[in-house]
């Protein structure tokens, strides 16, 4: 398997709200982060649109081409092995930058959807951004523990 120890993974939100994620959501999403960057460096980081996303994907990707995954109803329902193996196929192919994203409130634009190398669904419900930022930064915590074959998944 590849290694992650060159890889950066971006927790992201896009969010209006001033001050981005905070309250318990914001604190379960920090934790999330400590516990992802035991095995990847790891950040966290609210944009107030996607267009400054996308704008900042651009940017970066003049150095390094970011991979972006995009939390999305409309997107490929996995399990969280499956999520794993996504994970560990990007690490093989010498990924640097993996961004996952949670959009905003109206769902992400067609350049949005286009520009993503993975578009993932955490279900057929609607989920709050805070309470979805919360599922992305542990399904990353999860694949990465399910990767390394530490116990935290142990199938539930």
């Amino acid at each position: 398997m590849g290694g992650c120890d060159a890889v950066k993974i971006r927790l992201v939100a896009v969010s209006v709200r001033k001050g981005g994620l905070s309250g318990p959501a914001g604190e379960l999403v920090r934790m999330y982060q400590e516990r992802v960057a035991r095995y990847a460096a790891c950040e966290s980081v609210v944009f107030s649109s996607e267009a400054a996303l996308l704008a900042a994907l651009a940017r970066e990707g003049a150095r390094v081409h970011p991979v972006l995954w995009l939390a999305d109803s409309r997107g490929r329902l996995c399990t969280s092995e499956e999520l794993a193996a996504s994970l560990v196929e990007s690490f093989d192919q010498g990924v640097q930058q993996l961004v996952l994203a949670i959009g905003p409130a109206d769902g992400w634009s067609e350049a949005a959807l286009a520009r993503a190398d993975l578009t993932l669904s955490f279900g057929r419900i609607t989920l709050p951004h805070e309470l979805a930022a919360v599922v992305a930064a542990e399904q990353m915590y999860r694949a990465l523990t399910i990767r390394a074959g530490h116990p935290y998944h142990s199938g539930h």
